[in-house]
């Protein structure tokens, strides 16, 4: 199987510590994640939880550095795809200045079933994270969020 990668970068006016809370804790996921809570105890080796009512993606932390850099198996409830490996997400965070923050999304292990060409929808990878990374950038620089019914 091939596999691939998405990347997404995204500049945020914030500092480091504000932008990794709001990626770490239900208190904001649940505002710009489709209501998503989050459930870790951010060690390495240890599970990562989504929620949305139940379980909707899960995984295990690979690798963890505060305020810097997590990486982590993403695996999707009802996702019946024959998968050789998981896909695995990873954030880092480069702060700038102490006024601006890159934030760096990387999805990989990725199939073509991860991807979705239906362009009003947020499924797929290249629809989803685009969103909810841009939602979580309008909600740290404005307080607000964009309202979408999924």
């Amino acid at each position: 199987m091939n596999s691939s990668t998405f990347q997404y970068v995204t500049y945020i006016s914030s500092t480091a510590e504000k932008v990794w809370d709001a990626l770490t804790n239900t208190q904001h996921t649940e505002k710009y994640f489709f209501g998503t809570t989050i459930k870790s105890d951010w060690k390495v080796g240890s599970r990562v939880e989504y929620f949305r009512g139940e379980l909707t993606d899960s995984g295990e932390i690979l690798s963890y550095e505060h305020n810097k850099e997590m990486t982590y198996t993403w695996e999707s409830v009802g996702d019946d795809t024959v998968r050789e490996v998981p896909t695995i997400a990873s954030f880092s965070l480069q702060e700038i200045d102490h006024h601006v923050v890159k934030l760096t999304l990387t999805h990989k292990n990725l199939l073509d079933a991860d991807y979705v060409e239906e362009v009003d929808t947020f499924r797929g990878v290249h629809n989803g994270w685009p969103f909810i990374l841009s939602n979580l950038k309008t909600y740290l620089e404005s307080g607000k969020t964009m309202e979408v019914s999924i």
